[in-house]
């Protein structure tokens, strides 16, 4: 597979092979497992490059990430994992969800799913937001998921759980709420790769009993008309919920 960019004209399609000539990707492999944070790289490939790239499963809950063919691949035991093969044939791995997102909208422009990277307030609050997804909401809905459906009985700390619902409700909703009336998406009037950060996390939310104001409601229905969206979690029936007597319980660190 060959992916290029083309780096004049912006435009809301999906960038083909044909129309980027100058990108050095060749392949793109992303490691993931359903629901979880790869979900939202593997959105942003699909907006980016639609079905042009490989995806290999990786079982969180049978603990394969633990395993030392997965830890070559990632010290970290996680996904996502972006694997990058440029031109000259050197592999290179990206870690971290919010980094992709981040590089895959500026690697290719002609899908306009992000302000130019310059200096400029659009730029400057198109950051922000990306960042506020991948940061102050994921650290929140992270904790309450470890604390109801991951850690093992004996270390779950219900008062943690009671910290975070309420902080979430009593500081991020609001935040969230106040900009979602005022335009359609996060970062006003068109889409952008930051919402495919902070969607993941209200979509992660709401199962979680938290941002069902209407408010939310209505934005994920916008959302999910993106077949990008669609093809990004189609394989939402092989998440696990409740990971406590799964391999993964045993070796759980956090």
């Amino acid at each position: 597979m060959i992916l290029h960019r083309r780096a004049a004209k912006r435009h809301t399609a999906a960038p083909t092979v044909e129309e980027s000539p100058d990108m050095p990707i060749q392949h793109l492999k992303l490691y993931h497992y359903p629901a979880s944070r790869s979900a939202r790289a593997k959105w942003m490939l699909h907006e980016v490059v639609g079905s042009a790239f490989e995806v290999e499963k990786v079982d969180l809950c049978a603990a394969v990430q633990y395993g030392a063919g997965f830890l070559g691949v990632n010290p970290n035991h996680s996904v996502p994992v972006l694997e990058m093969t440029w031109d000259d044939g050197t592999v290179q791995r990206m870690l971290e969800s919010a980094a992709m997102v981040a590089f895959l909208a500026d690697a290719f422009p002609a899908a306009d799913l992000a302000p130019a990277p310059e200096a400029s307030p659009e730029r400057a609050d198109y950051l922000q937001m990306l960042h506020f997804g991948s940061s102050s909401m994921d650290m929140m809905l992270w904790q309450i998921r470890a604390h109801e459906h991951v850690l093992p009985m004996s270390e779950r700390d219900p008062r943690t759980v009671a910290r975070y619902r309420k902080k979430f409700r009593g500081e991020i909703e609001p935040q969230l709420a106040a900009r979602l009336e005022r335009a359609p998406f996060v970062c006003g009037e068109k889409f952008t790769a930051a919402d495919c950060i902070v969607a993941h996390a209200i979509f992660w939310a709401r199962g979680y009993g938290l941002c069902r104001a209407e408010t939310f409601a209505l934005y994920m229905e916008r959302i999910a008309k993106r077949p990008a969206f669609g093809a990004a979690f189609s394989d939402l029936g092989e998440f696990v919920l409740d990971a406590t007597p799964q391999p993964l319980s045993g070796h759980f660190t956090g």
